[in-house]
């Protein structure tokens, strides 16, 4: 229990890796790490597939396409357009990082479609299922001296990363996995008392 704890108050975002490989071990390990989190229903809504190499740089390559669209103004976001550079930025990361695992959403299509109220609670329940299996994964890495991100900026580039990934799944977002070249501090947490409240 003590590792656990230590994992999750020492796990930080980053956003500068070394030029240094992941062994393959490494991803069988974090990626049963996620098969195994719980799941509303047990539906398992996740899925997860492993770029590296000259596919991470297609991958890349794709979602640098959309983020171009976007910046000439053809967009489905134009309430997060101010979002850009960071999402840039976080093209950077990725391509510096050596792997990147992206995450679908087996049960769920499109979020710039519209879903009736029972598809969207179920929608609900699924991310949330993907969410316990994300941190699984995080905490994994963190456990194996490696360094994650977990990236939402891929919805800037929606359509064209399903496009390359060929899939009707919806594209959560992905997470970058590398060995860190940086050391962050903690970034301020609100205070218990903002957070949580007992009616016991």
């Amino acid at each position: 229990m003590n590792h656990i704890i230590h994992s999750i108050h020492e796990r930080r975002s980053i956003r500068k890796y070394q030029d240094k490989s992941v062994p393959e071990e490494y991803i069988d390990q974090i990626l049963e790490a996620a098969r195994v989190a719980p799941s509303a229903k047990n539906r398992q809504p996740w899925k997860y597939i492993v770029f590296g190499g000259k596919y991470k740089k297609e991958l890349l390559m794709a979602m640098e396409t959309g983020l171009e669209r976007e910046e000439r103004g053809i967009t489905n976001l134009p309430e997060s357009r101010y979002g850009l550079p960071d999402a840039r930025n976080t093209l950077r990361i990725m391509r510096e990082a050596p792997i990147i695992i992206i995450i679908l959403n087996t049960n769920a299509r499109s979020p710039f479609l519209p879903v009736d109220n029972d598809g969207r609670i179920a929608e609900i329940c699924d991310t949330l299922s993907i969410g316990a299996s994300v941190e699984n994964m995080l905490l994994v890495a963190e456990e194996l001296g490696l360094g994650t991100l977990w990236v939402a900026n891929t919805c800037f580039a929606y359509q064209e990363m399903v496009s390359y990934l060929d899939t009707k799944d919806q594209l959560v977002g992905a997470i970058v996995v590398g060995y860190a070249d940086e050391k962050p501090q903690k970034r301020p947490r609100k205070q218990m008392e903002e957070i949580a409240e007992y009616r016991w």
